[in-house]
């Protein structure tokens, strides 16, 4: 029974043919853990709870896991929570690559809550790539919160994607605090439509001098779908730099908002912003609609190529 969940997890993120056992991973569906492995220099400790997963992971000090970490966080019932709560520590000079894939194939009402603490030591490396994949039907809530804190010369970069499927309510919050000479990359990528709501908050505090962040987010929606996007840099330190980058693009009755904030707190330091709210190029439709494709299937592939 266990192995036929893991498969129908994996078909549902096209992994089902590839997915190698002998990588490290943690399968979970629902509050189940289904299929755990780690390496040398990866903790990972995964605990059941009456809703979801609590987990502690760890990459030990100066150990750099070559392989991606896969991470499948899945509901296949139709309606149901699921709530993560993750620790994670990355201690000083390792290296890890987290690839996170949360599928709900069949969902009608689900409410996927995830809280992580996160913790990148001194000249470590942390990478996490999230993929979403949604039913078409139904209504999904996503609500991400994260708390990041980068010692020395850490360098986080985490990005999310949710580009098929019904997106539901989605409301991403997270926070990074940057030391001296470390670095944070966020960036978001999603497509709205029906009456898809959509919330982005991202913020980076550059307390350590010389600190970076750069804080991107791309989103597209159509129909009567909502986009409320929030980003913040906030610089305190002298030879710290920041850019906020917002595009959106909007098609139908879809309502889009984009504020960058910018705060500069040290006359050395320097932050720039950029947001643009537009439209599909309508000389594109047009190109496409001529080769016969209909409107909606011409919008979709435009704000798709937009959107990657």
């Amino acid at each position: 029974m266990t192995e036929d969940l893991v498969e129908e997890i994996l078909e549902s993120i096209n992994l089902h043919r590839s997915f190698n056992r002998d990588t490290p991973h943690v399968v979970i569906n629902a509050n189940k853990v289904l299929s755990s492995h780690v390496v040398e220099g990866l903790v990972i400790e995964p605990e059941e709870l009456p809703d979801g997963v609590k987990a502690k992971l760890v990459v030990k000090k100066g150990y750099k896991i070559k392989q991606p970490v896969h991470l499948c966080f899945g509901m296949l019932p139709e309606t149901g929570i699921q709530h993560i709560i993750l620790e994670v520590e990355i201690e000083d000079e390792a290296e890890v690559n987290f690839m996170a894939h949360c599928t709900f194939p069949n969902a009608i009402d689900i409410q996927h809550l995830m809280e992580a603490d996160i913790k990148v030591g001194r000249k470590a490396r942390y990478t996490y790539f999230e993929r979403h994949y949604h039913s078409d039907e139904g209504m999904i809530r996503v609500v991400p919160v994260a708390r990041i804190k980068l010692a020395e010369g850490a360098h986080f970069s985490t990005e999310f994607e949710l580009l098929k499927g019904r997106v539901g309510m989605i409301d991403i919050n997270y926070s990074t605090v940057c030391q001296a000479q470390s670095s944070a990359e966020m960036r978001a990528r999603i497509y709205g439509r029906q009456d898809d709501q959509i919330k982005i908050r991202e913020a980076a505090v550059l307390e350590g001098e010389a600190s970076r962040a750069v804080l991107t987010t791309h989103i597209a929606v159509r129909d009567r779908a909502k986009a409320d996007i929030n980003n913040e840099i906030i610089a305190e330190a002298p030879f710290s730099r920041g850019h906020v980058d917002c595009k959106e693009i909007i098609q139908g009755n879809g309502i889009a908002r984009a504020v960058p904030i910018v705060e500069v707190r040290n006359p050395k330091a320097h932050v720039t912003h950029e947001a643009a709210i537009g439209s599909v190029d309508s000389k594109q439709l047009q190109t496409l609609m001529a080769r016969g494709l209909s409107e909606d299937e011409a919008v979709d592939l435009i704000i798709q190529g937009l959107l990657r």
